[in-house]
């Protein structure tokens, strides 16, 4: 059995390679290489959006919120997972406007602030992209060890290779094109193993119900995973390079709602599995894995298709990851072959400390979180950019006052300011609201407030 899986998975990966690889820009331009300018369609941008934002964390989050929290709390993480797409469909065509040559979501922030925000923009996007890395390798090397006996560690190296060698041969050209195929391949997989996992459910007990959680819990969860989600993806670099690989602003616009509606339902049907598996009584396992357990009941073949789908989802969420990373440190060198030369080797050394923490098998949840915060601090003055009366001193008191606002709750409900920051740190690895909103809110106030209290000055191009 190790043997057949084996060669399914490489089989896959191959495919992803040859895919890639024959999608490879023949410019040889550093522009073309990480940016695709102008050339993509509402429909491969809609299925690039859906493949790149879906991940193996899909196959653990919605679900078990489903399960335990119920479908307010779903409703929430699906709509934090597709707004960042409908926020760039609104505003991209504005940005492709103003900076019709950008390339990044940092190139974007130095040309409204300077090149010091640029900087700290750059960091944050690196910081949060290579926490994502880490976490959706761990993530295949644990469904790996769940679901077969191959060595996770095998796994874990193959789609990084496999995804390195065409993102670092062909650049954003050829993770957009394996994209298009990894969604029409991972909705039919989704399918085909939701459907056989719930023709294998026991029956549901007459005692069945929803799960208890006080509305007023759900509502809070909700509203933490919409903010946290959106406000850490909307530093996601591989969207914003799709912004301007668009086609036109129709493009843009068509293909960000086909993609956000797409993922809403996705994630939706994701969780709404683990709900249906608590309902009617399926063991849901220690720690809890609601889509895994649905699998105890089906027929053996169906762990071999559930593990291509999520070496699928992994592999089309590391590629654009790779890419966005590739974009975010390329060189302004006027050497095109020299600066892609240089994007090429960072990408790929940046790859060995992701990969070495996914190979421990840690937890990332608490590092992810504090990068979703650090987001949502930042994110609203980087936004209010295209705002005339913004300076780059309302953009960083805004990012700085939005770190005390996530700190302010812990510090005036204990009195103590090591204790607001240890439980902005979230120390028990569980999403709170009160320092994602303190974050957001502060951010946006002060933001606007230096707008209208000083002058513009040292402003960037726009």
């Amino acid at each position: 059995m190790p043997y057949l899986t084996s060669a399914v998975l490489g089989a896959a990966l191959c495919c992803f390679a040859f895919l890639g690889l024959k999608a490879r820009g023949r410019k040889g331009s550093l522009d073309d290489f990480v940016s695709a300018r102008n050339s993509q369609t509402s429909t491969t941008l809609g299925l690039s959006f859906v493949a790149s934002g879906m991940g193996a964390w899909i196959l653990f989050a919605p679900p078990e919120i489903g399960a335990f929290i119920g479908p307010l709390a779903l409703a929430g993480y699906a709509l934090g997972s597709s707004l960042p797409f409908i926020v760039l469909g609104f505003y991209g065509p504005s940005i492709r406007r103003a900076l019709p040559e950008g390339r990044s979501i940092a190139e974007f922030a130095e040309a409204c602030y300077g090149r010091g925000v640029r900087h700290w923009v750059t960091l944050v996007s690196v910081v949060y992209m290579a926490c994502f890395l880490a976490a959706e390798l761990t993530a295949i090397g644990a469904i790996t060890s769940l679901l077969s006996d191959v060595p996770s560690s095998w796994v874990i190296i193959g789609v990084t290779l496999t995804t390195l060698l065409y993102t670092v041969s062909g650049g954003l050209r050829a993770s957009l094109a394996t994209d298009r195929w990894q969604a029409w391949l991972l909705l039919a997989l989704l399918v085909v193993v939701s459907s056989v996992a719930l023709w294998h459910l026991p029956a549901m007990p007459s005692s069945a119900a929803w799960p208890s959680i006080a509305s007023s819990d759900a509502l809070s969860v909700a509203l933490t995973l919409v903010i946290a989600v959106t406000a850490a993806n909307l530093f996601h670099q591989g969207y914003w390079q799709r912004v301007w690989a668009a086609r036109d602003d129709h493009s843009l616009a068509r293909g960000a709602w086909i993609g956000g509606i797409a993922t809403v339902m996705i994630v939706m049907v994701i969780g709404g599995l683990g709900m249906l598996a608590a309902m009617n009584g399926v063991p849901l396992g220690e720690p809890p894995m609601p889509f895994f357990a649905l699998l105890n009941n089906a027929p053996p073949w169906l762990a071999i298709t559930a593990l291509v789908l999520a070496v699928t989802l992994v592999a089309s969420s590391v590629d654009t990851l790779q890419s966005g990373i590739a974009s975010l440190i390329v060189s302004r060198s006027e050497q095109p072959g020299v600066s892609i030369a240089l994007t090429r080797w960072m990408t790929v050394l940046l790859m060995v400390p992701v990969v070495v923490v996914a190979l421990q098998g840690v937890s990332v949840l608490r590092l992810f979180l504090i990068a979703d915060l650090v987001c949502a601090a930042t994110v609203v003055p980087v936004l209010l950019g295209l705002w005339r009366r913004m300076t780059p001193l309302a953009a960083v008191g805004g990012g700085m006052a939005g770190l005390l606002g996530a700190i302010l709750p812990g510090w005036v409900s204990h009195a103590s300011i090591s204790e607001g920051i240890m439980a902005a740190s979230f120390p028990n690895s569980v999403p709170t609201l009160a320092p994602f909103l303190g974050a957001l809110l502060a951010s946006t106030v002060v933001s606007v407030l230096l707008a209208y209290l000083r002058t513009p000055w040292n402003q960037g191009q726009l």
